[in-house]
């Protein structure tokens, strides 16, 4: 295993913001967000709390599927900007202490790439095995596929040849051949040319897909997928040492570990947790914190340079696959009950503070949730602020509308007509003229004053990002009771209270010396004294939430 000091691990505790450029800000009038409008509002996202920007992609597209569909790994949209403009990007970025990562998409290609334009002329064509053909007609693949609405088969025939290509996703997304070196080499020069230009790693898309082995040709025993995950990060870290992967790695615990590189942890250094999030969802709907705290127990254990990745919402459907019918149904019922709030039979295309009817206690109990478990907290664009989604925008595509910075015209996200915006605002209870950043800046009670100082007191308590979840028994099915502990002595107790009621909670945390406290991190630092048996009892509002740092005798005090 290549050897890694910690202090080139800051991922491990750092706040990770994802943002659309083209949904951002429009710095020039044109209806579109660009690079320069991401620019003009580092420093906003410097005064939030954000140490890393994620980019959603921004290279050139066949615009199909929001930027997933590339033409070219090496190259920026025209409509966003240039390469000069992301150099300027990054270099103002790193001049307000935040790391730019960017969306690494090789799962597949667009269908116009100039490779699979090549690859589809013949069968002898030297770029025909960058991707995944059979002469074969294929089985029946229409339960496998992941856009159920749009296609009805992982295999597409193509005339020109008479043979089929793989896509696991859109058919004008052909899979490419990852077990093919040519292929590995393209993408080691495309890791290369970005890292090269400042980037601090990537975030991987679609990750088991990008391994999947179901028609890939060759024989399975010679190309070993996690060896090459491997190989992968071994490039990235030659390149730049604190380099960071951070996988969609949507699959069962017991088959993440993998991804991570097994207990050498020589894989992705994060992965996002979607088991943990599906079954916050399930607590969420049933007041119920039990079927979370039975994730959180599954949880694997991590080396010291992996991490768990903690959300409550991202760019696509909230999927909910990991949850039995039931389950999801419940989850349905409780926040997306229309069938038009739903997508693919798997998911919502719904933002949280809508779910919740803009409940600010059950908004702000969630994200403090997502910030208090151990690993490192991601944000959507807006979610600072309680943006929600708009139905009227088909599919996924919903929860992606332009950012609302006021309440100005367009939410003053761009100066042009309505018409030219990428994709239309919400209006409503959630529109920009009740929810904007300029509003919300100014109201030292609102909903972005609550993150803000959530993130500063993440940022405050670093161990967190280092720590393991233990959960603490206590009798009220409603709360989540668990505490951080770092190996230090560190330790940080949870409350999370899934239910409209109030209650007493009884906790007891083990042997402590006398005169162990607890502190309150979030409630003006109040103490509370633990018996000898590390023994207390704590108040907790329905919805209620508490961060609770374990202080000893002769720990010094909490400035």
């Amino acid at each position: 295993m290549r050897t890694i000091e910690t202090g080139d691990l800051w991922w491990k505790n750092s706040v990770v913001y994802c943002a659309d450029i083209e949904t951002f800000y429009d710095w020039n009038g044109d209806g579109c967000g660009d690079i320069r409008g991401m620019t003009e509002r580092i420093e906003y996202l410097a005064d939030l709390g954000i140490t890393c920007l994620w980019l959603m992609p921004f290279y050139p597209t066949a615009r199909k599927d929001d930027g997933y569909d590339i033409t070219d790994f090496f190259g920026v949209d025209e409509r966003l900007g240039n390469l000069g403009d992301f150099v300027e990007l990054i270099r103002t970025a790193g001049s307000h202490g935040i790391r730019v990562i960017v969306d690494f998409v090789m799962n597949h290609t667009s269908d116009a790439h100039p490779w699979f334009k090549s690859a589809r002329r013949s069968t002898d064509d030297p770029y025909r095995d960058y991707y995944v053909w059979t002469a074969t007609e294929p089985p029946d693949t229409s339960e496998d596929v992941v856009f159920p609405d749009q296609e009805d088969s992982l295999w597409e025939l193509d005339p020109k040849t008479g043979q089929w290509y793989l896509h696991h996703f859109y058919k004008h997304q052909p899979d490419l051949n990852i077990a093919n070196p040519q292929v590995q080499e393209e993408i080691s020069r495309t890791l290369g040319f970005w890292l090269q230009l400042g980037v601090a790693g990537f975030r991987v898309d679609a990750v088991p897909f990008l391994f999947a082995r179901d028609g890939a040709p060759g024989d399975p025993g010679v190309f070993d997928p996690f060896q090459y995950l491997g190989d992968v990060r071994n490039f990235v870290t030659r390149r730049v040492g604190d380099a960071v992967l951070l996988g969609e790695v949507n699959v069962p615990y017991k088959d993440q570990k993998a991804f991570f590189g097994g207990s050498d942890g020589d894989g992705l250094n994060m992965q996002f947790d979607f088991i943990g999030m599906q079954s916050m969802y399930l607590s969420l709907a049933r007041g119920d914190a039990r079927p979370l705290a039975k994730a959180l127990r599954s949880r694997p254990s991590l080396d010291v340079t992996s991490q768990w990745a903690n959300f409550a919402r991202n760019h696509d459907e909230l999927t909910l696959d990991k949850l039995s019918d039931s389950e999801r149904q419940e989850v349905f019922d409780a926040f997306g009950p229309d069938p038009d709030m739903q997508l693919y039979d798997r998911g919502l295309r719904r933002r949280l503070p809508s779910m919740l009817g803009a409940d600010q206690r059950r908004m702000r109990m969630v994200y403090s949730l997502a910030f208090s478990l151990p690993g490192t907290p991601v944000l959507f664009y807006g979610e600072e602020i309680g943006m929600a989604e708009n139905l009227d925008v088909p599919g996924r595509f919903a929860v992606r509308t332009p950012m609302q910075w006021t309440s100005g015209t367009n939410g003053g996200f761009s100066t042009a007509p309505k018409r030219r915006l990428p994709r239309p605002l919400p209006e409503g209870l959630f529109g920009p003229d009740r929810v904007n950043v300029a509003d919300q800046r100014r109201d030292h009670r609102s909903f972005w004053w609550f993150v803000r100082d959530l993130i500063y007191t993440y940022r405050q308590q670093p161990e967190i990002g280092w720590s393991t979840v233990e959960i603490l028994k206590q009798p009220h099915t409603a709360v989540l009771a668990h505490v951080c502990r770092e190996s230090s002595g560190w330790a940080m107790v949870g409350l999370h209270n899934f239910g409209a009621d109030g209650c007493l909670v009884p906790l007891t945390l083990g042997d402590l010396p006398e005169g162990s406290r607890l502190v309150d991190l979030l409630d003006g630092r109040a103490e509370f004294p633990v018996d000898a048996r590390g023994g207390i009892e704590l108040s907790l509002e329905g919805y209620g939430y508490r961060w609770l740092r374990l202080l000893r005798p002769d720990d010094p005090p909490i400035i």
